[in-house]
């Protein structure tokens, strides 16, 4: 039967929020609880694969997002020494997508765009500098405890979504085990204004080497000129400060772009990086969904994009649920498409990059890279390449689960 009281989501990021959205169109209530006192700024992921890009326009924000994001074609395969061994063009997708390329934009460029739109909706409430503390799950209903500035509060939802993040409050509390592991490296992140595309790089590349293999691709920033941004591993051994230190970053970058030195810098950081599945994304009246749910190494765009795809599936049914044309069970759907497809799509592909990138036997970087070279070389190899890599095989995939 349909319901009244808004559904609750945890976490005011991109996968909350789109979330939110998504459910708002269709006419779903929905209040948002974030424990920050405003949107944060995340400057790590920003990359949108062609289906997402497809979702996000679905939801009307694409129109935005492209204002000022950068469209990107074409990516590379590189070697560290050898230059670029493959170079794939996204617009052999064009008869499967509308968006047959990948778009930058900062994720906290996004989410003052998804959050405008959300407001503009009727009947629903963000609420900033208040954290979820408790959950309480009965048989029509889940109880939850809110405490902010103007104290705590107990309200009752249908259905509550945890989209607050791999340190999930919302998931912790329900007892679901979060399997996987740990890199042992931290990645840092460095953003130079120094263009890279006179030196040949695309706006995304990944560069291959046993020591210091990166990732590098080119975000909008404020405005031109745009930052480029170079992901590589650190010595886990290392104190923090020295990694981030001036001279041992202009070190890096010098080993792995050399004609760029010396590196202007605007940010610098580092982070830990998990591959990590929760065993169930739904619990009863609790969904786990982005990293509440599952978590990952950068390498491929993949995490961000994942997030977004479950959020529209998920918003999809739990709608059909609310307005009461579907049961509560559509519910084991969501699961059953989510989660495997995370499995073997998401968490295996990006262990597989990051492993590709850092093999260390000469004769297996060998094979891999005349691998690639000749894939890229092949339109119709390369075409199921990007089919696989641009996550469109794997949308299609859990959609084909009934």
């Amino acid at each position: 039967m349909p319901h009244n009281d808004p559904v609750v989501i945890a976490g005011a990021g991109p996968v909350g929020l789109v979330t939110a959205l998504a459910l708002a169109r269709r006419q779903v209530p929905v209040r948002v609880v974030e424990t920050e006192p405003a949107l944060t700024r995340d400057l790590r992921a920003g990359s949108f694969h062609p289906p997402t890009l497809d979702m996000l326009a679905d939801l009307g924000v694409g129109e935005d997002m492209h204002k000022d994001g950068i469209v990107v074609r074409h990516w590379q395969y590189r070697d560290r020494f050898a230059g670029v061994v493959a170079e794939f063009d996204l617009g052999l997708l064009q008869d499967e997508t509308r968006h047959p390329y990948r778009l930058h934009l900062e994720q906290h460029r996004l989410t003052p765009i998804l959050l405008q739109h959300l407001e503009r909706a009727a009947g629903n409430v963000v609420s900033f500098g208040t954290a979820l503390t408790d959950t309480r799950q009965r048989s029509e209903m889940v109880e939850i405890t809110l405490k902010s500035e103007a104290g705590e509060e107990t309200i009752r939802t249908p259905w509550l979504i945890a989209a607050d993040g791999g340190r999930s409050t919302v998931r912790k509390s329900t007892g679901v085990t979060f399997e996987g592991f740990t890199w042992p490296e931290r990645f840092l992140v460095a953003s130079t204004v120094r263009d890279l595309e006179p030196l040949g790089y695309a706006y995304n590349a990944y560069v291959a080497d046993p020591d210091l293999w990166s990732a590098v691709f080119k975000v909008p920033d404020d405005g031109p000129p745009g930052l480029w941004r170079i992901a590589y591993p650190t010595d886990p051994d290392e104190p923090e400060e020295d990694v981030l230190a001036e001279e041992m970053i202009q070190d890096k970058l010098r080993q792995l772009i050399p004609e760029g030195a010396p590196y202007e810098l605007k940010y610098r950081s580092t982070y830990r990086v998990h591959q990590r599945v929760a065993d169930r994304f739904n619990i009863g009246r609790i969904l786990l969904a982005g990293d509440a749910a599952h978590i990952n190494n950068p390498l491929g765009g993949l995490g961000l994009n994942g997030g977004i795809h479950d959020a529209v599936n998920l918003a999809e049914k739990l709608a059909e649920i609310w307005h009461g044309r579907a049961d509560i069970d559509l519910l084991e759907l969501y699961d059953r498409q989510r989660r495997p497809i995370n499995v073997e799509h998401i968490q295996k592909q990006s262990i597989r990059n990051k492993r590709m990138m850092e093999a260390r036997d000469p004769e297996t970087r060998k094979q891999r890279n005349d691998e690639m070279a000749a894939i890229a070389a092949n339109p119709v190899r390369a075409k199921a390449h990007l089919m696989n890599t641009s996550m469109i095989n794997s949308v299609r995939d859990a959609a084909a689960v009934t």
